[in-house]
């Protein structure tokens, strides 16, 4: 079985027993990689895997969720159903979409990391999180149905006595 369906297995086989001791082991994992990697923001992570896991020290599963978490964030990511202990791999990670991304998945544990404040300026960081904060802002394309406006399915019927009702 590969490390991505292995690391698939455990994610999606855990239960209200297990569910905390797994968190508290993957978010110590990946603070510990980002804290490397966000204090050496010039060089790649890059290597076996196998290599990289040891590094860390790593359960080799646990790693997989990491890569499987940063891709969003590579320049150029890769195909994880392919990744092997064996595989050699390079993390070309761009920074500003990586904070972004942590903002997104409220890693607060990883977004307030002291290593950004050498990396980003405070204006920087800021932008980053306002553009986050814009991207979750809803913004209505269409106007709004009113209460005593005909209902929109053809019914001919007020949208309060039809469609309307039950919302």
């Amino acid at each position: 079985m590969t490390l991505f369906k292995q690391w698939n297995k455990l994610i999606n086989g855990q239960t209200r027993e297990t569910i905390d001791a797994f968190w508290e082991k993957y978010a110590g994992t990946e603070q510990k990689i980002y804290q490397d990697i966000l204090a050496n923001p010039t060089v790649k992570p890059a290597g076996k895997v196998a290599d990289l896991i040891a590094k860390y020290e790593a359960d080799p599963v646990i790693f997989m969720g990491f890569l499987d978490g940063i891709q969003t964030s590579l320049n150029n990511p890769f195909d994880l159903e392919e990744i092997t202990e064996e595989s050699e791999i390079e993390l070309d990670i761009d920074l500003k979409k990586l904070l972004y991304n942590m903002f997104k998945a409220d890693a607060d544990y990883l977004y307030n990391l002291k290593e950004w404040e050498d990396i980003l300026t405070k204006e920087e960081y800021t932008e980053i999180y306002d553009d986050y904060r814009r991207s979750r802002t809803y913004v209505r394309t269409e106007a709004k149905i009113g209460r005593n406006d005909p209902c929109p399915c053809g019914s001919g019927k007020k949208y309060k006595n039809c469609c309307g009702k039950n919302a």
